[in-house]
């Protein structure tokens, strides 16, 4: 979202650094293949990486408009563009950015303490990305969870955790908080926290009861109770998203 409203004129470039140290002290950059290496004038991967400054330099350069946010999982991999080094990558990491205007996608992994390195893939093609609305990807979340509700119950997720409110609270507090650019619109933002609140209760749903042991068939019933929430969770992050980067877009060509 920072670089979007980079890319339109409404942040500056040391609004977008200050951004990213939210996630991560240091950034590097390095590119996976010769065309992002020799297009973006890029170190390869194994060099010595560039570092988030050459990054938007490069973006600018090639002729980047924005920026596309991708959350695939298995048997999910809709807006990665085929078979890929950037969707193999992406997979792995279940997160990538593709640049719009340009062939190339973004994936981050942690790569040390407090460090975050971007590979930068050349694609071959943009995806067809089927668009989903903000007010129809929060009524799939809420409709998820509420069919999800009584399966996890049935499964005792809770059971012999008295304290798994706390715990959640105490998850979602230590989650990072970053700035947003200016006009970033409320409704997007509530449903990104909305978003990660059911991904923290899907993450404590996900781990096994202290001292439980699930059968098979249970922790199968469990993972299909799951899946669906899961993928509404990364439909209202993805949509959320796009709809800030829409305006946040069309707010700074107005301006």
């Amino acid at each position: 979202m920072w670089t979007a409203a980079w890319l339109h004129g409404a942040a500056a470039t040391d609004d977008v650094l200050d951004a990213l140290a939210v996630w991560r002290e240091h950034h590097d950059v390095v590119a996976a293949d010769h065309t992002a290496a020799d297009e973006l004038d890029l170190p390869m991967r194994g060099s010595y990486p560039a570092s988030p400054v050459q990054l938007l330099a490069a973006l600018r350069r090639v002729g980047t408009v924005g920026t596309r946010l991708v959350l695939p999982a298995p048997g999910d991999v809709r807006g990665l563009g085929g078979q890929t080094s950037f969707a193999t990558a992406a997979l792995t990491a279940r997160e990538g950015v593709v640049l719009t205007g340009a062939r190339f996608g973004l994936v981050p992994v942690p790569a040390a303490d407090q460090v975050l390195s971007w590979t930068v893939h050349t694609l071959p093609s943009t995806a067809v990305v089927e668009h989903v609305g903000l007010g129809e990807a929060e009524h799939a979340l809420s409709e998820a969870l509420r069919s999800s509700a009584a399966t996890l119950q049935s499964l005792d997720v809770a059971k012999g955790r008295p304290g798994v409110r706390d715990e959640l609270r105490g998850r979602l507090a230590t989650r990072p908080d970053p700035d947003w650019p200016a006009g970033m619109p409320q409704r997007a933002l509530r449903v990104l926290q909305r978003a990660n609140e059911v991904a923290t209760i899907l993450q404590l749903a996900a781990e096994d009861e202290p001292g439980a042991a699930l059968s098979s068939a249970a922790a199968n019933q469990r993972a299909d109770a799951l899946r669906p929430l899961d993928a509404a969770v990364r439909a209202a992050r993805t949509a959320a998203v796009h709809e800030a980067i829409r305006v946040l877009a069309e707010g700074a060509d107005h301006y």
